[in-house]
């Protein structure tokens, strides 16, 4: 887990040596042989989950006494959380584990909120100690006079300077300019913040530059009765409030196959990385982290790869784009092509052991990393990641992000 009071030192590995995963499908196909009968990785066909959700990933309009379970036919789970995020406040949905270790469902009585966004994080074990995870979304039912932004980061959370404040509106909003009136984002120390519109669905809220560490945001939603498109109003009146960290901006470096971690201006490391291969490139650009994951499953299918790969257990995950790239520990490389290839689907790998340790490369960045940090690539073949893919308008001059304000 992040944890903004360990110290940044330098980490124990050597820094001059040595859209998805690498593309080393000969060592995958090994991985594949070398499990056994029932086991996660092996004797399974590629339509087969290996942990079941239901409801389906990003599923819209469940009821709130809709089924919630999770299911897995080989192996047991190990872990499970639900929880309703995007919201005032991150709650979750008490429950148990079977005896067997087959299945998860709610506590007797619990039941889901209307107009909410919820979270799936499961992992689970078969025989031979190979562990695979799922995460997944989805959305309860909102009437249809009514909208609600999902929105980030949760509230009293500690984020990295680039965080940027992001709405995501069920529905589509026509009244952008008394929208955008109604939510309200100041700073302490005050700096001016500005919103951007992506479409008639997002809206999101950044200062000209990063936020100073230390800075306390206030994010005043007030939203209840406010006409978003004709017969359609706003539910929600809430305040957010969050703090801003110390700064921790990384600089890859796709030719040269590095990373440099600034923390507060100052290098405290040079990690040696493996971007995306010349087929399949990184995007250049800023991006700033927007979800991490001890553990989770990586399957290409899902970014447009087909079936070129499906790891259901990539260590130390951090989100970068929403379109699928991630920095991500990686132990099924030879180690070296960290710092001296280009190998991957997109994203960016960094040396790590199966089942992930704070030792490695990625665990070692991993631990330091919190939501809001901004990870930028440079000297790669690919465009300029796109302002709306994420959290990417940093990506954007000041005045081109002022220009995107219903209120100018």
């Amino acid at each position: 887990m992040t944890d903004v009071a360990k110290k940044a030192g330098a980490p124990p590995f050597a820094a001059s040596h040595g859209r998805c995963l690498v593309a080393v499908l000969a060592l995958l196909a090994v991985l594949t042989g070398c499990s056994g009968a029932g086991s996660f990785i092996g004797g399974k066909g590629k339509s087969q989950e290996a942990i079941r959700v239901t409801p389906a990933d990003r599923a819209e309009d469940v009821r709130a006494d809709g089924r919630v379970a999770v299911e897995v036919p080989d192996g047991r789970l190990e872990s499970v959380r639900v929880r309703r995020i995007e919201d005032a406040q991150e709650q979750e949905v008490p429950g148990r584990i079977a005896e067997d270790g087959h299945s998860w469902a709610p506590a007797k009585g619990a039941r889901l909120g209307l107009a909410a966004k919820y979270s799936v994080d499961a992992v689970a074990v078969d025989g031979g100690g190979h562990r695979a995870a799922r995460h997944t979304t989805f959305t309860t039912a909102v009437p249809q006079d009514r909208f609600i932004g999902y929105f980030k980061p949760e509230n009293r959370s500690t984020v990295g300077t680039g965080m940027i404040v992001s709405f995501e509106f069920n529905r589509p909003v026509t009244r952008r300019a008394a929208v955008e009136r109604a939510i309200r984002v100041t700073a302490d120390p005050p700096v001016a913040v500005a919103g951007h519109w992506f479409g008639r669905s997002r809206l999101d809220f950044r200062p000209e530059e990063y936020w100073q560490p230390g800075t306390e945001v206030t994010v005043d939603i007030g939203l209840a009765d406010v006409e978003g498109a004709p017969g359609v109003y706003g539910s929600q009146r809430k305040t957010v409030r969050f703090t801003v960290g110390r700064e921790q901006i990384s600089r890859v470096d796709s030719a040269a196959h590095t990373m440099e971690v600034r923390r507060d201006g100052e290098l405290v490391s040079t990690v040696p990385v493996t971007a995306g291969s010349p087929t399949t490139t990184t995007y250049n650009g800023k991006m700033v982290v927007s979800e991490m994951h001890e553990v989770t499953r990586m399957d290409g299918r899902t970014v447009g790869f087909g079936g070129e790969y499906d790891i259901k257990d990539v260590p130390h995950a951090i989100r970068l784009t929403k379109s699928g790239t991630f920095l991500h520990g990686n132990y099924w490389s030879d180690d070296s092509v960290f710092g001296s290839t280009n190998v991957s689907h997109g994203c960016i790998g960094l040396r790590d052991v199966q089942g992930g340790s704070g030792s490695t490369p990625a665990g070692w960045f991993f631990d330091r990393t919190l939501i809001g940090d901004v990870v930028e690539v440079v000297n790669s073949p690919d465009k300029t990641v796109a302002p709306d893919n994420g959290l990417g308008g940093w990506n954007l001059d000041w005045a081109k992000w002022r220009a995107g304000s219903a209120l100018t």
